[in-house]
């Protein structure tokens, strides 16, 4: 084999790799589903400090919360049930579904 053979086969690799991350990302992004969170709604706050041992049946959520307000950026201003405010990411929250009925 020569050397531009070789560069050949490593350019070849390089770009499969690059079309196979790019096709893998596309993928785990059509299966993430957008959170539509507004002012009213009522969320569980995710507590990320345990998880080192939280025990089996600890639950990692908190709440429910009352969203006040809706931020741009991913802030949310969330009320507890004393009506004490506090601001957190987007990403830390989930719905709330107690409610609902499941047809």
């Amino acid at each position: 084999m020569s050397l531009h053979e070789i560069e050949e086969i490593r350019l070849d690799a390089y770009e499969s790799s690059k079309v196979y991350k790019e096709r893998t990302k596309a993928f785990h992004e059509k299966k993430i589903l957008p959170k539509k969170l507004k002012a009213g709604d009522q969320v569980l706050l995710l507590n990320s400090r345990l998880k080192l041992f939280p025990g089996k049946m600890k639950s990692r959520c908190s709440g429910p919360f009352c969203i006040k307000e809706v931020l741009p950026y991913g802030a949310i201003i969330l009320l507890t049930a004393e009506g004490k405010e506090f601001t957190v990411y987007r990403e830390r929250v989930k719905p709330y579904k107690a409610d609902q009925v499941i047809p």
